[in-house]
C-alpha cells in the first residue's frame, strides 16, 4: 500500500500519476545498465582478437560477471530491505557507471576480469531493489500492473543489446559496448531525485554477515558446478555448495532477522514454484543458445538479420509483459497465468523443434514471438506470486529471488542444452540435433506447466 507519508497514488490527481510513471521508467533505465549486457556477446570476437584469447577463454567474461551479481542478490535485497531501496539502487547506479568505465579501459584481460567482478556488484546493487521500488511506487492493488511494466522494460534490454552491440563494436571497438551504459546510469540517477532516499529500518536487529557469507559461498559453487558438469570438479563444487547452503539453512532457521525466512519455503508450492522458474528459464533460453548458430547456417541472412530475428523471442515478451500485469489487475489469477506462460514457453519451442533451412522467415519469427510472449506472462505471474507470498517487509527479498531462479535456469541451461546438442549432433548432425534439442526444451516446459497446474495454491500475505 501507498506510504504513510505520501499521497495515495489512486487518488492522486493526474500530474501525480504522470509523475510515477516517469520514476517507474527512470527505475527501468537504470535497471537497463544491466539488461544491455547482452549487447557484450556480439562483441566477444573483438574481445578475443584485443587481448590475443583461445575462444573458449572468452567464456570467464560472462561467468566472472554472473556468478558475482548471482550470488549476491539475495544479501543486497536483504540489505535494501533494512537500509532502503532507493537507497541501494543509487548506489548501485553510481558504482556500476565507475565499473563500466574501467572495464573498457582494462589493460589486460585478467583486470577486465576483475573489472566485471566490480560490474558484477553494480548489478546486483541495482537488480537487488528495483522490483522493491517498481512495486512500491503505485502501491499493492496495482502491484501487477507495475510490475507488467517492469517485466516488459527488462526484456526490453534484452532485446536492444544484442542490436546496439553489433552497431556500437563495429564503429568504437569492444569498449563502447560497456561505455554506452554509463550516461544510462548517470541519466537514471539524476532523474530519480523524486523517489524517497530511505525509509525506516525494517528492524533493530542488524544484518547476519556470517550468513550472508555463507550464502554467497553456496551459490557460487553452485553456479561454477553446474557450469562444469562435464567435470570431475563439478562433483566438489556441488559438495561444497551443498556444505554452505546447509549451514545458510542452519543459521537462518536460529536467526532473528533472517535473510529469507524458513518459514517461507515451507508454504504449500512455494518451493516447487521456484524449482519450475529454473526449469522454465532452462528451457526458455535454449533460444539464446541454439538459434543463433541456426541462422548463421542459413544463406541469405545478414548478421544484422539474424540478430533482429533473434531479438523477435524478447520482442514478445516486451508486448507479453504489461498484458499479463493488466489481466492480474482485473482479478485474473495470477497462478494460472504462470502456468499459462509455461505452456505457451513449450509451444513456442515446439514450433521452433520444426525449422528446417527453408523454413520461412515469417514461421521462424512467429515461434520466437510465441515463445517470448510465454516467457514474458511466465516470468511476470511468477514474480507476482513470489512478491505476494512475501511480507511486505521483505519486498527486496522477494525481487531477488525472483531474479535468482532466473539466473540459475540460464546457468544451467548453458551447460545441460548445450550438453544434449552436442551429444545429439555427433549421432544425428546439426540439422537434426537441433530440432530434438528443442523438442526436449519443449517438453520440459510443458511438464513445468503440468507441475503447476497440479500444485497447491501458493498463498499470498501481503
Amino acid at each position: 500500500m501507498a506510504s504513510a507519508t505520501e499521497p495515495d497514488p489512486l487518488n492522486a490527481p493526474a500530474n501525480l500519476l504522470h509523475s510515477r510513471g516517469w520514476q517507474i521508467a527512470m527505475i527501468g533505465l537504470g535497471t537497463a545498465t544491466a539488461q544491455l549486457d547482452t549487447s557484450v556477446n556480439i562483441a566477444f570476437p573483438a574481445i578475443t582478437r584485443g587481448f590475443d584469447l583461445a575462444i573458449g577463454d572468452i567464456q570467464w567474461v560472462v561467468i566472472s560477471y554472473v556468478l558475482t551479481y548471482a550470488s549476491l542478490l539475495l544479501s543486497l535485497g536483504r540489505i535494501g530491505d533494512t537500509m532502503g531501496h532507493a537507497i541501494v539502487f543509487r548506489i548501485g547506479l553510481i558504482w556500476s557507471a565507475v565499473a563500466l568505465l574501467l572495464v573498457g579501459y582494462a589493460p589486460s584481460y585478467g583486470a577486465m576480469l576483475f573489472f566485471r567482478c566490480l560490474q558484477g556488484i553494480g548489478a546486483a546493487l541495482v537488480l537487488s531493489c528495483s522490483v522493491a521500488l517498481v512495486t512500491s511506487l503505485y502501491g499493492e492493488e496495482r502491484r501487477g500492473r507495475s510490475l507488467g511494466i517492469y517485466t516488459m522494460m527488462m526484456a526490453l534490454g534484452l532485446m536492444l543489446g544484442p542490436l546496439l552491440g553489433g552497431i556500437l563494436t563495429a564503429i568504437w571497438g569492444w569498449p563502447a559496448v560497456f561505455w554506452f551504459r554509463i550516461p544510462i546510469a548517470i541519466a537514471a540517477l539524476v532523474m530519480l531525485r523524486g523517489v524517497p532516499v530511505s525509509r525506516p529500518p525494517m528492524t533493530s536487529g542488524g544484518f547476519d554477515i556470517l550468513s550472508s557469507i555463507a550464502l554467497i559461498l553456496g551459490l557460487v559453487t553452485m553456479l561454477m558446478a553446474l557450469n562444469r558438469l562435464r567435470e570431475p570438479a563439478a562433483v566438489w563444487l556441488g559438495l561444497l555448495s551443498a556444505w554452505a547452503l546447509a549451514g545458510f539453512m542452519f543459521r537462518q532457521s536460529r536467526s532473528e532477522e533472517p535473510i529469507i525466512s524458513i518459514e517461507i519455503l515451507r508454504l504449500p508450492g512455494f518451493a516447487l514454484l521456484n524449482l519450475v522458474s529454473v526449469l522454465a528459464n532452462l528451457a526458455a533460453f535454449s533460444v539464446w543458445l541454439l538459434v543463433p548458430y541456426h541462422l548463421a547456417r542459413i544463406q541469405g541472412y545478414s548478421v544484422a538479420e539474424s540478430g533482429a530475428i533473434l531479438a523477435a523471442g524478447a520482442a514478445g515478451a516486451v508486448l507479453a509483459s504489461p498484458i499479463g500485469g493488466r489481466l492480474i489487475e482485473r482479478q485474473i489469477s495470477p497462478q494460472r497465468l504462470v502456468t499459462a506462460g509455461a505452456a505457451t514457453i513449450g509451444a513456442g519451442l515446439l514450433l521452433l523443434s520444426a525449422w528446417t533451412e527453408q523454413t520461412p522467415t515469417i514461421l521462424r519469427i512467429a515461434g520466437l514471438v510465441v515463445q517470448g510472449v510465454g516467457l514474458g506472462l511466465f516470468q511476470l505471474a511468477y514474480a507476482d506470486v513470489v512478491t505476494a507470498a512475501l511480507p511486505l517487509r521483505d519486498r527486496g527479498v522477494a525481487g531477488s529471488l525472483a531474479l535468482l531462479t532466473r539466473t540459475l535456469g540460464t546457468v544451467t541451461a548453458a551447460s545441460v542444452i548445450l550438453m544434449l546438442f552436442e551429444a545429439l549432433q555427433v549421432e544425428a548432425g546439426f540439422l537434426a540435433a537441433f530440432q530434438q534439442t528443442f523438442l526436449v526444451a519443449a517438453l520440459l516446459a510443458f511438464a513445468t506447466a503440468g507441475l503447476l497446474a497440479l500444485s497447491p495454491r501458493v498463498p499470498g500475505k501481503s
